[in-house]
């Protein structure tokens, strides 16, 4: 296996929320419902939707930045285990063929106001 792109993207938390806060339906073109709650049911936080925001972001650089993908085409999920990992479809399943992506591994993380991910994508 051999990487065929790395991505890393930050995210500053309040300006995200005024982000989400400002544009109505927002949220909705950027994430899958599956992402927008937790587990449990309840709404997932905006701390956390920032790192994913920066998820998508850092997919779309480990993919060398071209157009016409669509946000909701790259998916934040944990596995039960606690390890965050993306599913792919569509626009962003397509690149990742073209390029030969087999694999992904993304890390998250937020602190201190800031929202971060990085992204490596594995042939």
């Amino acid at each position: 296996m051999s990487i065929i792109g790395v991505g890393i993207d930050v995210a500053e938390i309040e300006r995200f929320a005024a982000s989400l806060e400002r544009t109505p339906g927002l949220a909705q073109r950027l994430f899958v419902e599956r992402e927008l709650l937790l587990p449990s049911g309840g709404r997932r936080g905006v701390a956390s939707l920032a790192a994913r925001f920066a998820a998508k972001e850092a997919v779309a650089k480990a993919l060398g930045a071209p157009g016409g993908l669509l946000w909701t085409d790259a998916e934040v999920f944990v596995e039960a285990s606690g390890q965050p990992r993306l599913r792919v479809r569509g626009t962003v399943a397509a690149r990742a063929a073209e390029l030969g992506v087999r694999a992904w591994h993304l890390s998250l993380s937020h602190d201190a106001g800031i929202a971060s991910a990085m992204v490596v994508a594995e042939g």
